[in-house]
């Protein structure tokens, strides 16, 4: 009996102290600031370059609070919107990386980073700067854990988003022509057809004149004059001491034509992207070399030139755009949360749509893997919200060790440690794969992939899905503990109830009220002003609004709706997310949305939801700042 207490006291122990050694001095994150941004990058390249995954995690001024925040009744749509202004509204301060290698399914060595961030504009251009919200709770939790909020301001790294970073280039002048990799293109029709045998013949006849033009040893000046009108004729250029060609393009797809093109014209022709407005190219400029070799040290010259241009203009985000041609998986605790705030500040403006942001992501991070899905696999229905207390839960309730080797990267004046969540993340990461049984090993066979069981979870951006091949339908969940589902169509919000109501008097009210309420059917407060109505039948939400809105209504509903009840579908509310009526209480922007509906409809107005992009004069819209 002794022996076995002393056994479950040795176990206690162990994994009290797996956990508090993650906040031990001894191992600590390196802190990168503007002074020491250029030696620290060329550690983390490597770094990266020779890890196995990246994690990463931010710190922001503030997040949205009551319903602005993600709910479980969200669908993947309505979530993505709340997750856009918060994006659009809050800054990040610090962003930790940690890229780490799995020696074994035990065993990692991590390289941990925190990069202090301020969007300072320093081409007096007035980009990144711009106004953003502040929460005083969430400034007062960094101060506590002593952020130097001086050093982020004054010696904060700068960035420019990709966009931000043409609209730049284009205003300063330094925008030249760039290279570009062949991407394989859809089926081609007749009209690209007649446009590539058009440009193939162009090219023919320049290319021809140039020769003529090279090999002429007169010296006559007729033809000198008549070699250049040939030029000017032809529009011949120069780039670089070589002849070059410059056709202009309408679209994306004429580039890729005329790119594809070349793949099989002989060695000496060079295609080079003449930069327009945005991230698109105006025109192509096709270079002549005098070889093979020739061009060989021109794109090795251009290479080099474009890539210093880039530090100049990038910033912070030359990280992103290490991790991101790393194509390393990367470890989230908050996918969709982390991605928004990434895209919004290193990529460009979040698009519209749900699905154009998720592509667009992909193509940035092509496997984000969200430990919160990795925690509910486990068997708890707890959020990883707090990184800290998820390693607290698993040391308690799994054996499951984990070794990590830190190299000690911080000075010795460093006495805070800071952005130590993307370390943790890195031991959470280690620690699920071990409890789940899932081999947290890069295959290197062919293309680097992960374990078949990891790639079920990545690239879920809907924080409240349980099944994550359906993470993207229609069916949402009530509450955060629980696995059952209900269609959108069975859901009513109802607001106009007195102040102070609880979720079981509301119940009682409506059960009382009429006969619908006799079948099963749960209710839901969002915020103090405004509930949702689950009925679990198929078919009862839409005869309850037929009730609500017909003259016959009759009985304590009556009474109930006199009192000021109101209610409406889950289509209203999705509509509301998707025009931006974020009032404080969720019943005004309900009551918003559908005096705006019923606006439109009386004056016959066939707008698109699209086109409306502000209706509250206290919503701050980064564009026009």
């Amino acid at each position: 009996m002794a022996a076995s207490l002393s056994h479950m006291l040795f176990l206690k122990q162990s994994r009290r102290s797996l956990c508090t050694t993650l906040s031990s001095s001894k191992w600590r994150v390196k802190q990168v600031t503007k002074s020491n941004f250029k030696e620290s990058l060329d550690e983390i390249k490597t770094h990266i370059s020779n890890s196995d995954f990246v994690a990463i995690s931010m710190d922001k001024t503030g997040s949205s609070s009551s319903w602005h925040r993600v709910l479980p009744f969200d669908t993947a749509e309505t979530a993505y919107f709340k997750a856009r202004r918060s994006a659009e509204r809050f800054q990040l301060l610090q962003f930790a990386v940690c890229p780490f290698s799995v020696v074994d399914s035990n065993n990692l060595v991590a390289h941990p980073y925190n990069f202090l961030l301020f969007p300072r504009d320093e081409l007096k251009l007035g980009m990144p700067s711009y106004s953003f919200s502040c929460q005083a709770s969430f400034l007062a939790s960094m101060a506590r854990q002593g952020f130097d909020f001086n050093a982020c301001i004054y010696d904060g790294i700068s960035y420019l988003s990709k966009e931000q970073e043409s609209v730049a280039k284009i205003r300063l002048g330094t925008a030249f022509p760039s290279l570009r990799e062949v991407k394989s293109s859809s089926t081609s029709t007749v009209a690209d057809s007649v446009f590539v045998e058009r440009i193939r013949s162009r090219i023919k006849h320049w290319k021809k004149t140039c020769e003529i033009t090279g090999t002429s040893t007169s010296t006559s000046k007729d033809e000198e004059l008549i070699n250049s009108l040939r030029n000017i004729v032809l529009g011949n250029e120069q780039f670089r001491s070589r002849p070059c060609l410059t056709i202009d393009v309408c679209s994306e797809r004429q580039v890729q034509l005329i790119l594809e093109m070349l793949e099989d014209s002989p060695d000496d022709l060079l295609p080079l992207l003449v930069p327009g407005k945005g991230r698109t190219a105006q025109a192509v400029c096709i270079v002549l070399a005098n070889s093979k070799e020739d061009k060989d040290l021109l794109e090795r010259e251009l290479q080099s030139l474009e890539d210093e241009e880039n530090k100049k203009f990038s910033g912070f985000r030359e990280v992103i755009d290490l991790i991101s041609a790393s194509q390393k998986p990367v470890i989230s605790h908050n996918c969709l949360n982390d991605s928004t705030f990434i895209h919004s500040k290193f990529i460009g403006p979040l698009p519209r749509e749900v699905d154009e942001f998720v592509n667009s992501m992909c193509m940035v991070f092509p496997k984000v893997l969200d430990m919160s899905y990795l925690m509910k696999e486990i068997g708890t229905k707890r959020k990883v919200t707090n990184i800290p207390t998820a390693i607290s839960y698993l040391n308690n309730h799994f054996l499951a060790p984990v070794d990590m080797e830190i190299p000690d990267q911080a000075t010795v004046n460093e006495g805070k440690i800071h952005g130590l969540n993307a370390l943790r993340l890195s031991y959470l990461f280690m620690k699920l794969c071990s409890i789940l049984k899932i081999s947290p090993n890069i295959s290197e066979s062919g293309n680097r992939h992960l374990a078949h069981e990891l790639e079920d979870f990545t690239n879920v951006f809907h924080p409240c899905s349980d099944d994550i091949p359906e993470s993207l339908n229609e069916d949402i969940r009530v509450w955060t503990n629980s696995t059952r589902k209900v269609s959108c169509e069975n859901v009513v919000f109802v607001w106009g109830f007195k102040f102070g109501i609880t979720a079981g008097m509301l119940k009682s009210l409506l059960q009382a009220s009429h006969d619908i309420f006799s079948r099963e059917f749960d209710v839901k407060l969002v915020d103090k002003s405004c509930a949702i109505v689950v009925f679990w039948q198929p078919g009862l939400s839409r005869n309850f609004l037929e009730v609500m809105n017909s003259e016959e209504i009759s009985g304590d509903l009556k009474e109930l709706v006199s009192d000021g009840m109101r209610v409406t579908c889950y289509e209203t509310y999705k509509t509301m997310c998707r025009l931006g009526l974020w009032e404080i209480n969720l019943a005004e922007s309900l009551e918003r949305t559908l005096e705006s509906s019923q606006c439109d409809i009386m004056i016959g107005s066939e707008r698109k939801s699209s086109d409306i992009h502000w209706y509250n004069d206290n919503v701050i819209n980064i564009d026009d700042l």
